[in-house]
């Protein structure tokens, strides 16, 4: 068995060492709880998930055709807006409909390319959909979408909930944790929010890290996205001077401190400019009437962009439905973009006019957030979450013995060095989740040590010399044990033993670079 777990495909150190210590914990455990680590090696070497969640109507679906890149998500309500549907890499497209017993059932796409609205099965009966695409994106990531949270339909709003760990029936359920969420558990979160963000998005974030994270920590698996940017007033944001884009970036930072420590950060986006421009949406003819409207007078052009209504119906030379087509593709601060790039260069092509919708979209800092967030601490995401699965499985066994023996070969993983950063996440957590106090200042040290794997990052001091930071990490080292000793709570000396070493590790690493 060790000979199989040494030939799966890891997502690195930490991974690698977690499957090496559920594989020999697999003959000391009952059946149940081996079949349980079986999942959890599975689950390890399969790509992060990555659930995309929010309330309804907040264009969850819409992002997630923009971050595949291609418009597979249905967006508007019906059948398959009502499950939860993974999108992976599969080396032929095809969508399957998963029902509640196991059974499989192969559905065709619609003419469109994209998941037909009508399944042709009883959708009780439905467990969740499975998409296999052969999009680049998909190899490293599995994008998991959500029914919306405040649905009046309480059955989507309960798969999404037990998604996210939200559900306090499915979390005492007979079923063990990983059995439970084999096919739709996720590992880290892009919240999808809109203008406002409520009490039940808290709750939701919350409950989230709590369900998958006893070793990690919102910070480092969950981002915040502000979409439909586009539509907030830019006189209702103080000092958004007129500016849209402006404006949604201040709101965004004010809903960061609101989420934070549950988000890494909260992003202004505008999901349908950027699921138009990158999954194919936008088209040449497009292109062709855009400078149609661009050429005429300023007069008419800024009446007809005051609403939708006028834009439609004014008298001009291009068709009223392939205006109804850009407006319902673009809506209309898109195409006053597009109308700003013509002006700037008339005899701009149709690819160049997509590439600058696509920046207007913000689409590229929610990717590359992704990136940081995400792909670069996949290994200690998986790794942590995993260790939460193997904890949770032996707490649900019910056998003493078996627990102590699970808890003492944790214990003994985490001793190691390259294994700190699973402690790191485990401090993090609790220090995010209030469950340790700590001062203001010291709590963002915490968060900053945690969440990042850059040094410069993780010590606050970007852009300076290696000797500063060596220096440095001594320094916060040093002042951690003093902390861990006097003046600290026992709850507090904890994490500033973990602090303490993660700087201690870090200063190490610097000497010997």
């Amino acid at each position: 068995m060790s000979t199989a777990t040494e030939q799966q495909h890891w997502p690195g150190p930490l991974s690698a060492a977690v499957a090496r210590l559920c594989t020999g914990l697999q003959p000391q455990v009952c059946e149940r709880t081996a079949a349980g680590f079986a999942e959890v090696l599975r689950r390890l070497s399969a790509p992060l998930q990555v659930a995309v969640a929010g309330r309804i109507k907040s264009g969850k679906s819409t992002l997630v055709n923009a971050l595949i890149g291609r418009r597979v998500a249905p967006t508007d309500v019906g059948e398959c807006t009502r499950l939860v549907t993974r999108f992976q890499y599969g080396t032929v497209d095809r969508v399957e409909v998963v029902f509640h017993d196991g059974a499989k059932q192969a559905v065709p796409f619609d003419s469109d390319g994209g998941i037909p609205a009508d399944l042709g099965v009883d959708i009780d009966t439905v467990s969740h959909l499975e998409a296999y695409l052969t999009n680049a994106v998909l190899r490293d990531l599995t994008v998991i979408d959500t029914p919306g949270l405040g649905s009046l339909d309480a059955a989507s709003v309960a798969r999404t909930e037990e998604l996210l760990g939200t559900r306090q029936e499915a979390a005492d359920s007979e079923l063990d944790p990983v059995s439970r969420n084999a096919v739709a558990g996720a590992e880290a979160v892009l919240y999808v929010v809109t203008q406002g963000v409520r009490a039940d998005d808290e709750h939701a974030l919350a409950a989230f890290t709590a369900a998958t994270a006893s070793r990690e920590a919102g910070p480092v698996n969950a981002i915040a996205v502000l979409n439909k940017a586009d539509t907030i007033e830019p006189g209702s944001v103080e000092g958004a001077g007129g500016d849209v884009w402006k404006a949604a970036s201040l709101l965004a930072e004010k809903q960061a401190q609101l989420l934070k420590p549950r988000v890494a950060d909260v992003l202004p986006v505008i999901g349908l400019l950027a699921e138009t421009a990158e999954s194919g949406a936008f088209t040449a003819a497009d292109a062709e009437a855009l400078r149609g409207l661009a050429k005429l007078d300023e007069a008419t052009r800024e009446t007809m962009l005051m609403s939708a209504d006028l834009f439609t119906t004014w008298e001009c030379d291009v068709p009223a439905g392939t205006r109804s087509r850009l407006l319902e593709r673009m809506d209309l601060y898109g195409i006053r973009c597009a109308l700003e790039a013509i002006d700037a260069e008339p005899d701009i092509t149709a690819g160049a006019l997509r590439r600058r919708l696509r920046d207007a979209s913000g689409l590229a800092s929610v990717l590359g957030r992704l990136d940081t967030v995400f792909r670069a601490r996949a290994d200690g995401i998986k790794a942590a979450a995993a260790l939460a699965s193997v904890t949770a499985l032996a707490h649900a066994s019910g056998d003493p013995g078996e627990r102590q023996r699970v808890h003492d070969a944790i214990e003994v993983l985490l001793a190691k060095p390259e294994a700190h950063q699973l402690r790191v996440l485990e401090a993090l957590t609790l220090v995010a989740a209030g469950a340790v106090a700590m001062p203001p200042d010291l709590t963002e040290e915490v968060m900053r040590v945690g969440s990042s794997n850059d040094v410069a990052e993780q010590l606050g001091l970007p852009g300076r010399s290696r000797q500063e930071l060596t220096d440095y990490a001594l320094e916060r080292a040093n002042w951690w044990r003093s902390f861990s000793s006097f003046g600290a709570t026992p709850a507090q000396s904890r994490i500033a033993h973990v602090v303490h070493r993660a700087y201690f590790l870090i200063w190490q690493q610097l000497r010997s670079g």
